[in-house]
């Protein structure tokens, strides 16, 4: 236990930045040979200066052809791995049985790139490159792969596969190819529509499988999916050591703890320990609702679908009669609220609010129906399903205030709350949203991910006026004129998804009526503002906000 081995990796000068960002990112130990191997990028050529680089957009700034490099822990040397096809950028990479080769990840280049982070739908394959630089692709073209986990014995190499374009998150696919005869066969397929009825219902594969995440015998792979445990809202696996899983639980009032047990035998049930009581613990209520679309709002191709709301509440009513309502929508349009923890919706629960987190459909964890029910109806579908959501909770509970209501969110979730503010000017007070789209037609020519925008997307499109008039019509701008509610804006500036280009505009077309709208500019943040100075200054501009208006 403690340091072995410190290598000074620029003092070698063999290649650039180690990548460590999470999407094609690589450290991998063979301890039996002692050499590891980590994914950087190559030194940029200074004859190249002003020649356009591409590269993999949001958060992956710069990132534009990574290497595989290979270090020897004892000697100190480091080398470059060749063969890996030019046109793909390789990522995700683990050591094979031999250790004379790895398996890795190829993003392919052609014609150009799309913004990587949080699109599990770019055109990728799965590669086999040994140390003399052969190499040989293992799964088939035009998909997307991605997670590739070698069992104990090495004999299979279990990965995810899904579509590509189409939605940028999507239900995945549990494939299992044999090393042996080179055979892959689907181990969990995708799941269109949940069974209905039946308590806890495997719902489908929507998030990277953990790094470790197989038995000890090979025989099982632990993942997470999405539905809601009594004890605590959200159970994550974050590992699996020797059959010890280590799982992160939480609740909207309770803090992330870890929890630990083993793999059961068939027919037992696991015996958890929890690793450390939260330091903290808080009696918001909380509940997950149920909502079912009306008749009217039906997908007449995806037809039948429901969705869900998380719905939180102070433990002690403020001393009005009732309380006011955020309606917190999440992003993606693709993602979820689980019933997690979540620093934000805690906040604002402690302060007095009650928060409704709604997942649309559109959302993950609802099956693959859900998720392609969305494509050409954004603006229209969501708009209306969380509508719907917030009329169903203020009809089921009455303790909350159905006038006193606002609309939070960020990315599509910032859309979502800019729409409603738009198309409802009469039932919310106030607004407050981060990087939102807020014209989809000129979004088309400043987003790293171009074929997001509601068209049906190839690389060789060009928009014609009608494409372009559809997305203006399904965007909020077309709605600002009514827009009364307050509107706060909070805007990164170095925002390569949703340009903040896209919030000047709405902020331009309130100012020029006089309408409030107060506008927060963060020069050094991206699409996520995660930085944590910039993370609490726009929880507490967004209180401030709040409170001033509700």
């Amino acid at each position: 236990h403690g340091l072995r081995k410190c290598l000074n990796l620029t003092a070698l000068n063999k290649h650039g930045r180690v990548y460590d960002d999470g999407e094609t990112d690589t450290f991998n130990v063979v301890t039996h040979t002692v050499s590891c191997f980590s994914l950087t990028r190559k030194t940029a050529d200074p004859d190249q200066k002003y020649v356009y680089c591409e590269d993999w957009g949001e958060s992956l700034t710069n990132k534009s052809v990574p290497v595989i490099c290979v270090v020897n822990l004892q000697s100190g040397s480091i080398s470059v791995l060749q063969g890996v096809p030019h046109d793909v950028s390789p990522g995700q990479a683990l050591w094979a049985p031999s250790s004379q080769s790895v398996f890795l990840v190829g993003w392919y280049h052609e014609p150009f790139r799309l913004g990587l982070r949080f699109c599990s739908n770019r055109r990728s394959a799965l590669f086999k490159l040994d140390l003399d630089g052969n190499c040989e692709r293992l799964s088939g073209d035009n998909l997307s792969v991605s997670c590739p986990r070698l069992s104990p014995d090495g004999s299979t190499l279990f990965y995810l596969q899904g579509r590509v374009f189409g939605p940028h998150n999507q239900c995945l696919s549990l494939q299992q190819l044999d090393l042996r005869s080179r055979r892959t066969s689907i181990l969990l397929d995708v799941v269109n529509t949940p069974q209905p009825g039946r308590l806890h219902t495997f719902a489908g594969v929507y998030e990277a499988l953990p790094p470790c995440c197989l038995s000890a015998d090979g025989q099982r792979v632990v993942f997470s999916s999405f539905y809601d445990l009594p004890d605590y809202g959200s159970w994550k696996l974050l590992t699996v050591q020797k059959d010890l899983m280590v799982v992160c639980c939480s609740s909207p009032n309770t803090p992330p703890t870890l929890r630990v047990g083993f793999l059961p035998s068939a027919g037992e049930t696991v015996t958890w320990q929890t690793l450390q009581q939260p330091v903290m613990t808080f009696d918001f209520h909380w509940t997950v609702l149920d909502v079912t679309t009306p008749p009217e709002e039906d997908n007449t191709h995806y037809s039948g679908l429901d969705f869900g709301a998380v719905l939180v509440k102070p433990s002690r009513p403020p001393i009005e009669a009732k309380t006011p309502l955020v309606v917190f929508i999440h992003g993606g349009p693709h993602s979820q609220f689980p019933a997690e923890w979540n620093c934000t919706t805690a906040g604002l629960a402690k302060l007095g609010f009650a928060v409704l987190m709604v997942n649309y459909r559109g959302s993950t964890g609802f099956g693959q129906d859900s998720i392609l029910s969305l494509i050409g109806q954004i603006g229209s579908q969501d708009v209306k399903d969380v509508q719907t959501a917030v009329r169903t909770a203020l009809q089921r509970d009455i303790a909350l205030d159905p006038n006193r209501l606002a609309v939070i969110g960020g990315s599509h979730g910032g859309f979502l709350s800019c729409h409603l503010v738009g198309q409802y000017p009469e039932f919310y007070r106030a607004c407050a949203a981060r990087n939102p789209v807020i014209n989809a037609a000129t979004l088309l020519g400043t987003s790293d991910i171009v074929d997001c925008v509601g068209i049906q997307y190839s690389y060789d499109q060009i928009p014609t006026a009608e494409a372009l008039a559809a997305m203006l019509e399904k965007s909020p701008i077309t709605h600002a004129a009514q827009i009364k509610a307050p509107v706060l804006l909070m805007l990164g500036g170095r925002d390569r998804r949703v340009s903040p280009h896209q919030g000047l505009e709405l902020y331009k077309a309130l100012k020029s009526r006089a309408s409030p709208v107060r506008l927060l500019w963060f020069p050094e943040d991206g699409h996520s503002l995660s930085r944590v100075d910039t993370q609490a200054d726009c929880f507490l501009n967004t209180v401030l906000w709040l409170h001033q208006h509700l």
